[in-house]
């Protein structure tokens, strides 16, 4: 989420103005952050928001990097109406995003189309002229549910496909048509649209393919996870998805391995402005967590999954403290024992135990 108070302390910030109900300019958000940890020296670099993760991933070097990209980059547009929360990153600091490299950008989610119709569009020639893929939004729905595909040299395929559900917050409005931009919607739990969508990926599947299904889907905080994801997630994996990949809640929720295969029902954030803001402190949102997922090439099983937690300082990513990997190791065997998922410590990271 690079857009709103991220935007601000980048090298060409956008229009700081919002539509929120307490807070008016995004510049507030950049207060907020400095009164908890500091003073952060804008402008800062594009590569600043990512702090030390950049070199994590110099240093893993993974085949693929993915992402939800939850803003719209644009500067026009309309806010849309209805909606408590715009967000919105400047076109000019596309390089923020780009810093990272990512090979696919998820875009199925409940930002991507907070100004209009102008402004996804302009999100969509912004990355398209960085040269970064995306998936799960488009100029109907065709292009919205247009897989992105990663060519891995001497292993074959990773396909990525990007789609939203209602619970997130996105809109009904904003399904993608054969006449109408937006995003790939589904439901929240198996229902005809979601076989067909099953039958779609396993008749697209071809041998050696790894499918990825990253999925925005349940609400910005809780544990809990509903019987309908559980069984979408499901659905998906026996329709050939080898990882689900869930977001939308602003912290870790609850990892699952079935069939061999991975699911993510929310990552939590990585990158946002929501640091120094009150409330929901039990979850420890300032927590910020890297999945690197290990997956056989040629059949998608899981081999081992490593998560790296951060902390966000001053909208900086730092690596954690030995207690935070402890506090996130201890959280994610309480929340995912009911999917007999246990967890380690391993050099400093979290890592699943199989």
């Amino acid at each position: 989420m690079t857009g709103r108070g991220v935007d601000q302390i980048l090298p060409h910030p956008g229009d700081p103005r919002l539509w929120e109900g307490y807070v008016r300019d995004a510049r507030g958000y950049v207060k907020l952050a400095e009164a908890a940890n500091g003073p952060i020296p804008a402008p800062v670099p594009v590569t600043w928001p990512w702090g030390d993760a950049l070199a994590v991933l110099d240093q893993e070097r993974p085949d693929a990097r993915i992402i939800n990209l939850e803003t719209s980059i644009t500067s026009g547009g309309e806010p849309a109406p209805g909606k408590g929360i715009h967000y919105r990153m400047s076109p000019a600091n596309i390089g923020c995003i780009a810093a990272a490299r990512p090979d696919v950008c998820a875009l199925a989610n409940n930002h991507v189309l907070d100004f209009g119709y102008q402004g996804l569009a302009e999100t969509l020639d912004t990355l398209a002229a960085a040269r970064i893929s995306m998936a799960g939004a488009g100029r109907d729905a065709a292009d919205a549910n247009r897989p992105a595909t990663v060519a891995i040299p001497e292993r074959g395929r990773l396909v990525v496909r990007s789609v939203g559900t209602r619970s997130s917050g996105i809109p009904h409005s904003w399904a993608a048509t054969g006449t109408r931009p937006g995003v790939a919607l589904l439901a929240d739990r198996p229902d005809r649209a979601a076989y067909a969508f099953g039958e779609e990926l396993a008749s697209a599947k071809e041998p050696g393919d790894i499918v990825v299904v990253s999925i925005h889907w349940g609400p910005n905080w809780g544990y809990s996870v509903s019987t309908g994801h559980v069984e979408l997630a499901h659905l998906l994996i026996d329709s050939g998805a080898d990882v689900v990949h869930g977001h939308s809640s602003h912290h870790a929720r609850p990892i699952e391995v079935y069939r061999d295969r991975l699911i993510l029902y929310g990552c939590g954030d990585f990158i946002n402005d929501y640091e120094g803001i009150a409330g929901n402190e039990e979850y420890r949102p300032d927590l910020r967590v890297m999945y690197l997922a290990t997956l056989e090439a040629g059949t998608g099983r899981l081999l081992r999954l490593r998560m790296l937690p951060m902390r966000a300082e001053r909208m900086r990513l730092r690596r954690a403290t030995t207690a935070d990997v402890e506090h996130l190791c201890d959280i994610l065997v309480q929340i995912s024992d009911d999917f007999g998922t246990r967890c380690a410590q391993v050099d400093g990271m979290v890592e699943l135990v199989r």
